[in-house]
């Protein structure tokens, strides 16, 4: 049996620094990431590349692989993708299979595995052009959280298991996926406490700020300690707002939708240049993932299958959990207005947009708006406008 196991590459947080440095370091952690990966693989430890949270990272880090996010968000490789892949797609599906076939990020490069799953129909015809230069694995999702479906789910989970096993000529234990599970656990308590910290008002810092520190998290591929990394910082914030800190009384947004990040956080900035702040994201980079796996089930893939499969994505029908939480989140966080961020050809989450209105202007009561884009820069400008207009009607 072989055990893979590497050392710490970062260091804990350094709570003498300033909070706009921290943030900095966490923002920047994906690309700090490109560096330790490298070192990861001359130290002949397997890199397994995932695209969504649908997928139980605990299960190849039980193995001591290195979990890496492969969805991307950036536009620099759409014109080298679009020559495979038809213009009316998806940006994050495009992107994503652009810099895999240019070899221009990293994660894709030096994994040894890439893992997909099936959240959409785009994404299930990528991932066979991705199998011809990469070694590809397809996870079965179905698209129904009935009790069926959860057992579906677990034994596409077990047939995950196996691949791993015997493409890395390993044995994963059940007791190596546990302590995986608590690992991870404690690393979406601190998450959901980072960004509870908006749930007071005046809000202690800007959205920005948190979502960066969140999404940069997601790609710390040294989970041992993330936890403590995570609650520093939110310990100091917590710290600063008690000495009386904070960004004074503005309206309080909920951004959900479309999966998100990078390019696509323009929305964002718009939202919190124009007088706003985004105390809430829901987004599956935000809180849509953060529920904890149930540590007393006995069987640990039957644990992971009810936690990931549960996920309210719009992937699922029907997508009750997603509007139970956004019903919660609203209150919790006292928003005054929702922005539902759409990808361009998105069309499960643009499709929802309609159930999402209903929840958020006849029951919750509160101002909605849609904004549909993608990677560019291009709408930058129309997009602060209507941000302004609508920040203006709260």
């Amino acid at each position: 049996m072989i055990i893979f196991t590497y050392r710490r590459i970062q260091t804990m947080v350094e709570l003498k620094k300033e909070l706009p440095e921290i943030f900095e370091e966490f923002a920047e952690q994906r690309k700090n990431s490109f560096l330790a990966i490298k070192e990861v693989k001359e130290k002949e430890i397997p890199v397994v590349g995932v695209f969504y949270t649908y997928l139980p990272r605990e299960i190849p880090n039980a193995m001591g692989a290195a979990v890496v996010g492969l969805c991307s968000v950036s536009d620099e490789t759409i014109p080298d993708a679009e020559k495979d892949l038809p213009r009316n797609l998806c940006p994050l599906i495009k992107s994503s299979y652009g810099f895999a076939k240019t070899d221009k990020c990293p994660f894709f490069y030096f994994s040894d595995l890439v893992v997909g799953e099936t959240t959409c129909d785009g994404k299930k015809k990528m991932y066979e052009m991705l199998a011809d230069f990469k070694p590809v694995h397809v996870v079965e999702l179905p698209n129904c959280q009935t009790e069926d479906g959860i057992q579906l789910y677990k034994k596409e989970l077990l047939r995950f298991k196996k691949v791993l096993e015997d493409k890395f000529e390993t044995t994963i234990t059940d007791e190596a996926v546990l302590h995986q599970i608590k690992l991870r656990n404690g690393i979406n308590k601190a998450l959901r406490r980072l960004q509870y910290v908006m749930a007071n008002d005046p809000a202690p810092v800007n959205g920005l700020d948190v979502i960066n520190t969140v999404y940069g998290s997601g790609f710390d591929i040294n989970t041992e300690g993330l936890e403590d990394r995570i609650n520093a910082v939110t310990d100091k914030i917590e710290k600063e707002y008690t000495e009386g800190k904070n960004i004074g009384k503005k309206p309080r947004i909920l951004v959900t939708g479309s999966p998100s990040g990078g390019a696509a956080l323009k929305v964002i900035r718009a939202i919190e240049d124009n007088g706003g702040v985004v105390v809430c994201f829901e987004n599956c980079t935000g809180m849509k993932p953060l529920a904890m796996v149930d540590e007393e089930n006995p069987d640990v893939y039957d644990a992971l299958a009810r936690k990931y499969l549960n996920i309210g994505c719009s992937c699922m029908s029907p997508n009750k959990n997603r509007l139970d939480l956004l019903d919660e989140l609203i209150d919790d966080f006292q928003v005054d207005g929702v922005v539902d961020l759409v990808l361009q050809a998105c069309h499960t989450y643009n499709v929802e947009t309609a159930l999402i209105k209903k929840l958020v202007k006849d029951k919750k009561g509160i101002p909605y708006t849609v904004v549909e884009t993608d990677y560019s820069q291009a709408d930058i400008e129309q997009i602060n406008t209507r941000m302004a207009a609508f920040i203006e009607m709260l």
